[in-house]
C-alpha cells in the first residue's frame, strides 16, 4: 500500500548533486614590504593626489592652475629683470610667498580637505588600520605628503627667481645666499600651513565644510591681525618703543607669524605697518610659535586619528 507525502514535502533529486568550483584562492608566498612600505605608498599616492595627478582631469585643474599662478609673477619678474638688465631682483626671496599669501591659503583650502575628508567620509580610515601601517604611519605620510605639496608650490617659484637671477647675470653670492633664506623660510611655511590645514579638515567628513573652514582661518586671522595692528601702528605714532605691539599681535596669524621669523632672522623686509618687524627677542618667541603649532598639530592629528581608527 503506497503511503501519500505531505503537501509540500521535496522530491529527492536522483543521483549526487555536489559540485566543487575553484575560485582561485590561493595564498600569497611573495615579499613581506611591511609598515614603511605601506607608509611610503600612502605618501607617494598623497602627494601625487594634491596636484591631481592619477585622478580625473578636473581634479588637476585647480592645482595646477594656481601653481601656474605662483609661477607667472616670478617668470615676469625675470624677464623684466632680464631686460632692463636691472642689478637686483624686484622683490626678495623671502618676501615672495607673502605676497602671494592668498593663492597659497587657496591651495591649503583646497587639498587638506582633499587628503583627509575622504577618507573620513567613506570610513575607509579603519581600512588602512587593518594592514601593518599604523595610526602615526598615517598622520606622518599625510602630513608630510601635503607639506612636500606646498614645498613644492613655493619653492618652485623662487627657482624661477634664481635662475633668473643668474641668467640676468647679478651676483651669485647674494643671490645665492637669499635663494637659500627663501627655501628656508617656504619649508617652515609649508609645515605651519600642512598641520593647521590637515587639523580643521580632519574634524569634518564633509569636503565643502573643510575648504570654508580651512579659508575662514587664514583669511579672517590675516585680515584681524593686520587690521590690529595697522590701529596699533597708528596710536604709537610718535611714541618711542611703541611699535612693540605689533610685533606681539602678529603672533596670531599663521602668515604674520612666519612674516616675523624671517624678518627677524633671515634678513627679511617685514610687511608689518611701518616695516618694522620683531627684535631678535621677539623673534625668539616667534620661532617658539611656529615649532609649537607644527608639533602641536601633529599631535592633534595623532589624538583624532587614534578614535577615528577605532
Amino acid at each position: 500500500m503506497a503511503v501519500e507525502q505531505p503537501v509540500g514535502t521535496p522530491v529527492p533529486q536522483q543521483g549526487d548533486q555536489t559540485r566543487i568550483h575553484n575560485i582561485g584562492y590561493r595564498s600569497y608566498d611573495g615579499p613581506r614590504l611591511g609598515r614603511s612600505y605601506a607608509t611610503r605608498s600612502l605618501y607617494s599616492q598623497s602627494l601625487r593626489g594634491a596636484y591631481g595627478l592619477g585622478r580625473s582631469v578636473k581634479s588637476k585643474v585647480l592645482p595646477m592652475l594656481l601653481f601656474v599662478v605662483m609661477c607667472v609673477p616670478a617668470a615676469i619678474m625675470v624677464a623684466v629683470a632680464v631686460a632692463t638688465k636691472a642689478k637686483d631682483l624686484p622683490v626678495d626671496y623671502t618676501r615672495y610667498a607673502i605676497i602671494m599669501q592668498a593663492v597659497i591659503s587657496l591651495y591649503v583650502a583646497s587639498q587638506a580637505p582633499q587628503s583627509v575628508s575622504r577618507d573620513l567620509r567613506f570610513k575607509t580610515v579603519p581600512l588602512y588600520f587593518s594592514r601593518p601601517i599604523e595610526t602615526a604611519d598615517y598622520v606622518r605620510a599625510k602630513f608630510a605628503a601635503l607639506a612636500s605639496a606646498l614645498f613644492i608650490l613655493t619653492a618652485a617659484p623662487l627657482l624661477v627667481l634664481y635662475v633668473g637671477a643668474l641668467l640676468a647675470k647679478l651676483d651669485f653670492a647674494d643671490q645665492t645666499k637669499g635663494f637659500a633664506q627663501g627655501l628656508v623660510s617656504v619649508t617652515l611655511l609649508s609645515l605651519l600651513f600642512a598641520g593647521i590645514g590637515l587639523v580643521i579638515a580632519s574634524v569634518t567628513p564633509r569636503r565643502g565644510f573643510g575648504i570654508a573652514a580651512v579659508i575662514a582661518v587664514m583669511t579672517i586671522s590675516y585680515g584681524a591681525v593686520s587690521t590690529l595692528q595697522a590701529i596699533a601702528d597708528a596710536q604709537s605714532l610718535g611714541e618711542e618703543g611703541g611699535s612693540g605691539a605689533i610685533a606681539w599681535i602678529g603672533l596670531f596669524s599663521p602668515v604674520t607669524l612666519i612674516d616675523g621669523l624671517q624678518s627677524a632672522f633671515l634678513g627679511a623686509t617685514s610687511a608689518f605697518p611701518g616695516g618694522v618687524g620683531p627684535s631678535n627677542g621677539e623673534g625668539v618667541v616667534y620661532v617658539v610659535a611656529v615649532l609649537g603649532l607644527i608639533a602641536a598639530s601633529y599631535g592633534l592629528l595623532l589624538r583624532r586619528y587614534k578614535k577615528v581608527g577605532l
